[in-house]
């Protein structure tokens, strides 16, 4: 008697690291186009000068390291890192500080503990924080979005200010750049104004700034889309949106004059990039479910605190790294039990 068979299925390909990575900046398309759209060429210069940094000096590295480059280059990690780092920077830096940017993160943030896999920080984000301390005014000089000024600067126009520190007679750095939304509430707040008295005009749309209320969204998007491959787990978003919305909620319930809203916080600045591509980092982050959602939660947190009481507008980077220091901790408090052991008597 013959039996109906079926034909072999293929299987699926393993996560390997490259895999991974690969998908990171593919998630990272939607978000990081509409950013070009509405900043302009500068966006696309960072990323081109950080990136083209990012493979000479890591593979540099790891020839001082006596590592194989070739391999270890095929990982797509420095390029994901120079990625996030240069999304995470304003459109009109000069050249030089995207490539210093990511060529300190990867020697002082990746190669110096072991290189991939040892770093207990993240290294996009050690990066940012050099630059942001280093050179605090060139950070701050966010280019206005397109909706808000009509015309950005053209290519040639950007690469030779970006290159040159030269723009054309007829545009001044002045009228192109402007303090974002999260920089200007702080500022108003702080000269006594309530928020009623803040909103309004061309830099504030239905819910949080104009532009970075759809860069958000698109980010959002692009980390719903990786949750659905599993190239990150939900845990740590969900933790950094709710550690976010929940004190913002209440504060903005008590006070709606002087804390902004859930949706304007989830909606400004890095927010879903940092919820969806920088916490998620498989390496600096906690590691076990349990501790991935309180590491969500602390970073969450303490970007809410930072963004309402600290001295800096965003404060992604400080909440990532300081929960980095924490996600050890996180990890041994939160182990799940294994099977068969009692969780006080031990081995039964």
């Amino acid at each position: 008697m013959r039996f109906a068979t079926d034909g072999a299925r293929p299987l699926r390909p393993a996560n390997t690291v490259s895999l991974l990575m690969r998908r990171v900046l593919y998630a990272l398309v939607p978000g990081t186009a509409a950013m070009l759209w509405l900043f302009g060429w500068g966006v696309l210069f960072n990323i081109l000068l950080a990136v083209t940094s990012a493979v000479v000096v890591e593979a540099a590295m790891l020839k001082l390291r006596s590592r194989p480059a070739r391999l270890f280059l095929s990982d797509w990690s420095a390029v994901v890192a120079a990625v996030l780092l240069a999304l995470a920077l304003p459109p009109l830096l000069p050249w030089w500080m995207p490539m210093l940017g990511i060529a300190f993160a990867l020697v002082f943030g990746k190669h110096l503990y072991g290189g991939i896999g040892y770093n207990p920080f993240n290294p996009a984000m050690i990066g940012y924080v050099m630059l942001l301390v280093s050179f605090p005014r060139d950070m701050t000089l966010w280019t206005a979005p397109a909706l808000a000024v009509g015309a950005l600067p053209g290519l040639l126009e950007t690469a030779g200010f970006v290159f040159l520190g030269q723009m054309p007679a007829s545009l001044s750095l002045d009228a192109l750049t402007q303090a974002t939304p999260l920089d200007h509430i702080r500022t108003s707040l702080g000269l006594g104004l309530t928020l009623s008295e803040v909103y309004g005009g061309g830099l504030f749309g239905a819910f949080a700034g104009r532009g970075w209320e759809w860069i958000n969204l698109l980010f959002l998007a692009g980390g719903l889309w990786m949750i659905r491959y599993r190239v990150i787990d939900w845990r740590i978003p969900l933790g950094v949106v709710a550690g976010m919305s929940i004190p913002a909620f209440l504060f903005w319930a008590a006070n709606a004059d002087q804390f902004a809203s859930p949706l304007f916080h989830l909606l400004s600045g890095g927010a879903m990039l940092g919820a969806f591509f920088i916490a998620t980092d498989p390496v600096s982050a906690a590691t076990t479910p349990g501790g991935r959602l309180y590491y969500g939660l602390g970073i969450g947190i303490l970007i809410w605190v930072i963004r309402s009481w600290g001295g800096y507008p965003d404060g992604i980077a400080f909440a990532v790294l300081l929960m980095n220091m924490g996600a050890p901790l996180l990890d041994r408090y939160t182990r799940p039990r294994t099977y068969g052991h009692h969780p006080k008597r031990g081995k039964e």
